[in-house]
């Protein structure tokens, strides 16, 4: 798959029940190794992905294109509406998770689009850098997952959740500091993302 210059992969198990598109804001071998778990499991639930690089590996090297949240966005934006221009997909439930600050993205791209996003997964989310505006439009039903020994991001994301105003729900997966640290630390996420996303597109 092409998104203008940028380049993903669309997986598409049969009889999905809708697409999860991924905010990759890098194509490091750190993001694919959290990631891919993920996937891969939303593919054993009936559930597609797309896995988009957001950043060329031109502007990927330049470390402060990572951190760019208008930039990301606005790919994740393109992404989105690719999708919905193949007739194959265009009609189904289209989902967003992002990790650190694609979460931002993704809630930024969510507000955007409004009703056409079905939901969002946030894990360990840097939803400071999303905006009150952006957080109060957002639509689509949105579920944060937050490390038990992080502190400093539950606190970040109990502020968010009291600013969004969609349907909303914040789970604190206890034993990490982070969501992608450690032997098992991805299986809760997984789960709690498979758990969200059947609900949101099966409503």
């Amino acid at each position: 798959m092409e998104v203008g210059h940028l380049e993903g992969v669309l997986a598409w198990p049969a009889k999905a029940t809708g697409v999860v598109l991924f905010t990759n804001c890098n194509s490091s071998a750190q993001q694919s190794a959290r990631n891919n778990p993920i996937a891969a499991a939303l593919h054993q639930s009936a559930i597609a992905t797309l896995m988009c690089d957001l950043l060329t590996p031109i502007e990927d090297s330049r470390h402060s294109n990572r951190f760019n949240v208008d930039l990301l966005t606005e790919r994740l934006q393109l992404a989105t509406e690719w999708l919905s221009q193949r007739g194959d997909f265009a009609n189904s439930p289209v989902g967003y998770f992002g990790a650190g600050i694609g979460a931002a993205a993704a809630l930024r791209a969510a507000a955007h689009f409004g009703h056409r996003i079905r939901a969002v997964v946030s894990q360990d989310g840097r939803l400071d850098l999303t905006g009150e505006k952006a957080l109060a439009a957002v639509e689509a039903p949105t579920l944060l997952l937050v490390a038990g020994r992080d502190t400093p991001a539950i606190a970040l994301n109990r502020e968010a959740l009291a600013k969004l105003t969609c349907d909303k729900q914040m789970h604190v997966i206890p034993g990490s500091k982070k969501l992608s640290n450690g032997p098992g630390a991805l299986e809760p996420v997984a789960s709690q993302a498979i758990s969200w996303f059947s609900r949101c597109f099966s409503g």
